[in-house]
């Protein structure tokens, strides 16, 4: 009499872990989202890098909030940009 083999419970795991990605691989994603998580709450907790530093503005007009041209230049002090003015 011929037996046809059924495949076992063990065949069907062994079939998972094949599909599924190795253990070292789920370790480095991990590893990676607890760096992302640990940076990101340090970083909210310190604040802005350079609290100075501002967006750009743009008005209605889309002229960014400047009518005279100059470049605002945040918190420098008294530094002044001459480009051009041949010296």
């Amino acid at each position: 009499m011929n037996q046809i083999p059924h495949p076992t419970l063990g065949a069907a795991v062994e079939a998972l872990r094949k599909a599924l990605p190795p253990p070292a691989l789920w370790g480095f994603l991990l590893l990676l989202v607890l760096m992302f998580t640990a940076s990101y709450a340090v970083g909210a907790s310190v604040g802005p890098v350079a609290p100075g530093m501002h967006g750009t503005r743009t008005t209605p007009d889309g002229t960014g909030g400047h009518d005279d041209g100059d470049m605002d230049m945040g918190d420098m002090g008294g530094m002044h940009m001459n480009h051009g003015s041949g010296g």
